[in-house]
Order: structure tokens, then sequence, then C-alpha cells
């Protein structure tokens, strides 16, 4: 029998959830999605017949018994989950509860919005000679982190970094990446990636809790920061990749005098 299946939905555009996303959700009889995250118009890629359920009232027990019972009426049933659903995404648990019930899941991965925010920005994270890390974290408020992942210490490795769900927390957060990266390294707040009201807004890591207030930013708001950040920001010159030098040998180049 089919198992469930985990689709990433993307950063919102429909066009950027994955052919094999596309085709579960085409093939599916039950679609339960995260409604005050998921872009609707991912659900036009489902069967006009398939049941449709929002998860956003819904509690664990809920979502799961939902899910289970489909599976077990015979059903294909898709759990869809905004972005990619290893982040964030709650999957663990509810894959965990599935498998209690003996019912198989699978996850097919999606566009997770750091990197839908990096595309929009002409970013490349890992800059030769400058950064090779991207960490991917968020800031410690209703949910708390591990102690040794606390922001202030992941600013100060110097690495790319990606904020999620913290852009409620600008003060705290404001105040932890100065500590590492600087009260003026620039801060890129990339707002809904790929909607169609998507919107960048600039600013530095002093004055992060000010712009947010001001520019209204709050769910569904990206924070990036790091010296890659801070080189496209100010346009600084970065060194050339190897990968491409005429000088540099590798398996299907020879170099060149």
């Amino acid at each position: 029998m089919t198992p469930v299946l985990f689709v990433g939905a993307g950063p919102g555009d429909p066009d950027l959830i994955t052919v094999a996303g596309r085709d579960a959700l085409a093939e599916a009889d039950l679609v339960v999605h995260a409604g005050s995250l998921v872009n609707p118009a991912l659900l036009d890629w489902a069967r006009p017949e398939a049941r449709r359920v929002d998860s956003a009232p819904l509690n664990l027990e809920e979502i799961v018994d939902i899910m289970a019972r489909g599976h077990e009426n015979g059903q294909k049933v898709v759990r869809l989950h905004t972005g990619d659903p290893s982040l964030y995404g709650a999957i663990h648990e509810q894959i965990s509860a599935l498998m209690d019930r003996g019912v198989p899941a699978r996850v097919i991965p999606g566009v997770t919005s750091a990197l839908a925010a990096a595309a929009g920005l002409g970013l490349e994270f890992t800059l030769p000679e400058i950064t090779q890390t991207l960490i991917i974290t968020r800031a410690a408020g209703r949910t708390p982190v591990p102690e040794g992942e606390n922001l202030a210490a992941l600013a100060a490795i110097g690495a790319s970094l990606a904020l999620y769900l913290s852009a409620d927390l600008g003060e705290e957060a404001g105040r932890a990446l100065a500590q590492g990266y600087g009260p003026q390294a620039p801060l890129a707040l990339c707002h809904r990636a790929t909607w169609p009201d998507a919107r960048l807004v600039w600013t530095t890591c002093e004055r992060l809790a000010e712009t947010l207030a001001a520019e209204n930013l709050s769910r569904h708001t990206l924070i990036l920061a790091g010296p890659a950040v801070a080189a496209l920001r100010h346009r600084t010159a970065v060194p050339a990749s190897r990968l491409y030098d005429a000088k540099f040998s590798h398996a299907h180049r020879a170099a060149q005098d």
C-alpha cells in the first residue's frame, strides 16, 4: 500500500514544488495541508475530488488520526508542508505516531525558503576563502533551543546564517547577531520569498528590531546574515573559485600553463 507522503510544498511559488511533489498531489485522495503557511495555489495540483484538510486548527493526535484513517481506508494520503519538511516541519513526531499505528511514511523534499531567498538575491552562501558554511537556525523564544546552539555562539562562528521563525524576536536576535557579526553588519530581511507579495528589506544587526517594526515584518520573514550577505550588499570583491581556474586541474580538465 502507498505510504503517507510528506511533501515539501516549497517556499510559496506553486511552480517551485518538485516534480515528485506535484505528481504526489495529482494522485492524492486526501491532502492534509498546513493552511496557515502553504500557498493555497499549491492545492490546484490536486484533483478536484480530492479531500482537503487544513491542519492549522488541529493538534498532533487529530492530524495523525486523519492521515492514518485515510491510509487504512486505502486512500493515497499527502501531508503537505511548507518549504522542506525536514526543517521545522515537526515530521519526526508525526512519522513516529504513524509508525505506532503501522502506517508507513515517506518524505519528498522541497525547496526551503533560505534557498529561495538566496536565489532571489543572487546570493551565494559559500564564497571561496570567505565562508564555506551555512547555518540554519532560529532564535530562542516560546520554543527553546539547546544552550550550545544559542544564536550569539552561532553568529560568532562567522559563517553564513539563515534565521527562521524569529522575526518576532527582533531585540534578542539583533543583539545576538551583533555580537558575532558586528552592529553595522548588513542583514537581508526576506518576507514571503517567491510569493506575489514578496519583499526584501535591508537593515543592520543593531537596527533589526527597529526595521522589523517599521516595515511591519513578522511571520514569514527570513533573516539572512553573515559575510556572504555583507559581500553582496557592499559589492565586495570575492576571490574567484578554483573550480574554473585555468591553472586548476580536476578529473575532467587538465591544468593550463
